[in-house]
This record gives C-alpha cells, sequence and structure tokens, in this order.
C-alpha cells in the first residue's frame, strides 16, 4: 500500500512509526504526512543504544521500516496513523527485532503447512493518576467478578475502548469486569498470530491512552496489588492449513476435540514451559502472580505447576472447547510478539519431536494439588526464569544464541537492578536483628 497515497485519501497529517524492543516498550517517531513515501522506503532512524535492546552507541542507526499493511488510524485522532515496523541496520534484519522474530517462526510453521492464529485476553485495571489506588473506589466487593454496577460506573473509558475495536474492525464481542476490584478484559476476534500481536501492542496503547483522557491510569502490571488477582493475558491456541479453511487441531472423534497434531504441539508447550517463562512472565513482578497465595476473592487463578486438563481455570493450560487450547501463563507485562512467538517455537518442538503433554489432569489445583502428582513447578522467580531460559537447547535453536544471550543478559540486568534495592520489608523486618 502507498502510505503517501492512502495519507490523502484518509486525510491523515502525521503517522506513528512504532516498534517494540525486548522488553516490550513501544517506540516511535511521529512522521508528518508529506515525509511518509521516504520513510516507508527507508524506514525511520533510531539508536538501538537508547532501548531495551543490546546495542552500544557505536552502532549504526537503526532503521524501523513500517509494514503498511499495519496501518491503523487512531480512533480518538484520525488525522494520525500508527504503523508496526521491522527494524534493519545496515541492509539487514536486526535480530533483536520482536516483530521479526515472531514472524521468523511463523515462517517456520508455514514451511510445514501450518498456520497459527491466536487470540488474547488482556487483563488491566484503571487505577487513580497517582497508581497508588484503583480509581472507582467503590468497587470494593470481594467478588466483584462480572459486576455490573462497577462495570457500568466506567462505562465511558470501556465503552469508548469498544467503540474503538468496532470502528477498527476487530470484532470485539464482549466486555466484563474481572476477579480483582477495579479489573477489567475487553475481547475481540482471534487471528493470524502476527495480525494479534500488532493488534495487541496497540491496544495497550490504545486503553492507557484513552484511560489517560478520562482522567485515570490504565495498567497491565501483573501484580499490582498483594491481594488481589493480577492481570494475566491468555493466550487461546489453533493451527490452520495455509488458506485458514481448516482448523488442524479440530478431531470431533477425540474426547476433548483434539487432533494428534494439536497434542504434538501442546506437548512442545509443555516440555518447554519453564524455558519459555521468561518471555511470557518477564519481569519481577510478575512471580508474584504465577505463584500468588489465595486472593481477596478466594483464588489467583493463575497457574504454578506446568499441567493441562479440560474446561478447567485452575490449570496452565485448558481446553475449552474443541480445536483449540487456551494457555493461562503469560501475564500482561509481557511483550505481544515474544509471547507469540514462544508459543510457536514451543509449538513447532513439539510437532517436530512428537511431543507427548502426557496425562490429562482433571482435577482442582488449587484445593487438591498434591493428587497432580510429580509435575513441573513454574520457576519461583525472574532469575531461575532467566537461567533455565538461558539454559534451553530448544530456544537457543529456535530464537538463535545472539537472541537468547541478548533477552537473558539485558533480563538479568533487570534482575540485579531489582536486588540493589533494599525495601520496606527488609526495613520492617530486618532493622532490629
Amino acid at each position: 500500500m502507498d502510505l503517501a497515497k492512502i495519507a490523502k485519501e484518509e486525510n491523515i497529517r502525521y503517522f506513528l512509526i512504532s516498534f517494540v524492543d525486548l522488553f516490550g516498550g513501544l517506540r516511535a517517531k511521529l512522521v508528518p504526512a508529506g515525509a511518509i513515501g521516504g520513510m516507508q522506503e527507508e524506514g525511520a532512524g533510531f539508536a538501538g543504544f537508547a532501548t531495551w535492546l543490546d546495542m552500544t552507541p557505536a552502532d549504526p542507526d537503526m532503521l524501523a521500516v513500517p509494514d503498511s499493511e499495519s496501518l491503523i488510524i487512531l480512533p480518538w485522532q484520525r488525522d494520525v496513523g500508527w504503523l508496526a515496523a521491522d527494524l534493519w541496520m545496515g541492509g539487514v534484519e536486526v535480530e533483536q527485532c520482536p516483530r521479526i522474530i515472531l514472524k521468523r517462526q511463523l515462517a517456520k510453521l508455514a514451511d510445514r503447512g501450518h498456520r497459527m492464529k491466536t487470540g488474547v485476553e488482556c487483563e488491566y485495571m484503571l487505577l487513580e493518576q497517582d497508581g497508588k489506588n484503583i480509581h472507582d473506589a467503590r468497587d470494593s466487593q470481594e467478588k466483584p467478578c462480572y459486576d455490573q454496577t462497577a462495570l457500568m460506573r466506567n462505562f465511558d473509558v470501556v465503552s469508548q475502548i469498544c467503540d474503538a475495536m468496532i470502528e477498527l474492525g476487530w470484532n470485539p464481542y464482549q466486555n466484563d469486569h474481572e476477579d480483582a476490584n477495579g479489573q477489567f478484559e475487553m475481547n475481540w476476534d482471534y487471528s493470524d498470530a502476527l495480525t494479534t500481536a500488532d493488534r495487541h501492542v496497540f491496544f495497550k496503547f490504545m486503553v492507557k491512552t484513552l484511560a489517560e483522557r478520562n482522567g485515570q491510569r490504565a495498567t497491565f502490571m501483573p501484580k499490582p496489588f498483594t491481594d488481589l488477582t493480577g492481570n494475566g493475558c491468555h493466550a487461546h491456541v489453533s493451527v490452520w492449513n495455509p488458506d485458514a479453511t481448516e482448523n488442524l487441531f479440530l478431531d470431533e472423534s477425540d474426547e476433548v476435540g483434539l487432533s494428534s497434531l494439536a497434542y504434538s504441539f501442546l506437548g512442545g508447550i509443555m516440555h518447554n514451559a519453564q524455558a519459555l517463562c521468561s518471555l511470557f512472565n518477564p519481569t519481577v513482578n510478575s512471580y508474584k502472580r504465577i505463584n500468588a497465595s489465595r486472593t481477596r476473592s478466594g483464588a489467583s487463578w493463575s497457574p504454578n505447576s506446568v499441567t493441562y486438563t479440560g474446561n478447567n481455570r485452575t490449570h496452565m493450560v485448558r481446553i475449552p472447547d474443541a480445536g483449540r487450547f487456551e494457555l493461562r501463563l503469560m501475564d500482561g507485562s509481557a511483550n505481544p510478539y515474544l509471547l507469540q512467538a514462544g508459543i510457536a517455537a514451543g509449538g513447532l518442538d513439539g510437532v517436530e519431536n512428537s511431543r507427548d503433554p502426557g496425562k490429562r489432569l482433571d482435577i482442582d489445583m488449587y484445593a487438591n494439588p498434591e493428587l497432580a502428582g510429580d509435575v513441573k513447578k513454574l520457576p519461583l522467580n525472574l532469575l531461575d526464569a532467566i537461567r533455565t531460559t538461558e539454559s534451553s537447547e530448544v530456544l537457543r535453536s529456535a530464537f538463535g544464541t545472539e537472541i537468547l544471550d541478548s533477552y537473558c543478559k539485558l533480563k538479568l540486568a533487570d534482575w540485579n537492578q531489582f536486588c540493589s534495592q533494599v525495601s520496606d520489608w527488609e526495613r520492617d523486618n530486618t532493622l532490629d536483628c
């Protein structure tokens, strides 16, 4: 698509040429429409070291080349268009670019005649602008999930976001108050994994922007409050044939409706879950969600073990319907591109090596975890997760040594920075030791 021509047709005055760094940070340059033709050919220049990429100030310009197919006109500011971009340096793709990492995994699937489709459930909280408390002080029920009154008190923000998705053609189909006070979830149709990732990036930007325009602050932080359920980002996964006319995960003769391909793909996710954890749960705070004790509502709704089940929300993987499964491990801080790339890499390993996901467990993992037997546990903290990722030969082969080493290096620095801080808890408990 010719972006200069579209700018004239749609009265677009400016374009945001955006990319996401390894930590999921959304970076952009604001480009006037008159310059977009050159940017579409050459890309917008960035200094990679100034973002969370493993580069130095000595590296040359990094060029963000926009994907014209990703264009989204901002529903709340229709003279601005948003574009997802791929990163290039010295005439070659930047290995660390999360969008390129995902595209390469999807290309490997395509080589096998597979097309991954996904949907994401992005939970977020609406807070006061200082981030210390939820915005709706009257939202105080012990079990606030699906509370109609609290949902309608936040109608202005929720409806603005939903109206925007309708305008963009995402086909949103439900909005609800989630399990924590001040927490919401909005669902839209699943699509090809790259499209879902681009929309996930934009969704987070859109929610934060519209909340701010309404005097609030939206957060996707995994566990903002100790006693409340955290913000998950569940992914629903299926694999189709190249022209997306046949769901290759579907087998009506199976008890839960999954094909042998689906079980192998799931087996890869199960086999690599611990190593994928630092991608799916990439912050220090993430491990206060997946290893949480019972919250105010009565359940954390988060996994801590590598198990799968049927339509049962106490496991890492749920099979809610024939032809797909729901991976409940990820949280709101996950990089949208690495989230999808991790699913694809784990699934590919499962298919290529005929991984067996093991026995389905139809038990309540919250009430009776001892009945699960000797199942793998998820990492207890970010350091354990990074070390498991770093030692994974599967991920090293899938992503490449440079990417994996860079990601783990930056995440380890993040962990070390956290460890250098002295908390109030430490003062309260060890000042008089």
